[in-house]
């Protein structure tokens, strides 16, 4: 049985790849996505990464790979359009960009810049696409604030 949402609802961003499982090591080891799924046709491969077990409200990254494209570095989101990300501490942001200076992937040093953005950092994938990691930045709280004032709050 398919179940549709019961309104039009933002579901994913799709990007695509010259390198699906480059992207994918990038993704669940720097960031807190898992892969939901993956899918193979005549034309590539795709994969379909999201929060683990984020059922109620699924949105998802889809990682696409075409045949032709294969080994193409692809990178849409640059130099300041980015994937952002919320981590609940300022020492995940700077537990991150330690891992990504390691591994040469880190694309902004983790700094404090004036609200609403908070302290972050930026990494690139290995197609060049930029993803911020931000603490304080209140996404995620802002929205559970003005449209679900009765669910738990970020400390």
């Amino acid at each position: 049985m398919t179940t549709s949402p019961p309104q039009a609802r933002w579901t994913h961003v799709a990007l695509p790849t010259g390198d699906l499982d480059g992207a994918i090591e990038f993704y669940t080891s720097l960031t807190p996505l898992v892969v939901v799924e993956r899918f193979q046709d005549a034309d590539g491969e795709s994969a379909w990464l999201s929060n683990d077990r984020q059922a109620e409200t699924p949105m998802v990254l889809v990682l696409v790979a075409f045949n032709r494209d294969k080994g193409k570095r692809l990178g849409l989101l640059a130099p300041f359009a980015h994937l952002g990300i919320e981590v609940p501490s300022r020492a995940d942001v700077d537990a991150l960009a330690e891992r990504a200076r390691e591994l040469g992937c880190l694309h902004w040093e983790p700094q404090d810049v004036p609200g609403p953005v908070g302290y972050v950092c930026a990494l690139k994938d290995p197609d060049g696409n930029v993803v911020e990691i931000s603490y304080n930045q209140k996404v995620y709280d802002t929205v559970r604030r003005l449209w679900a004032p009765d669910l738990p709050r970020m400390a």
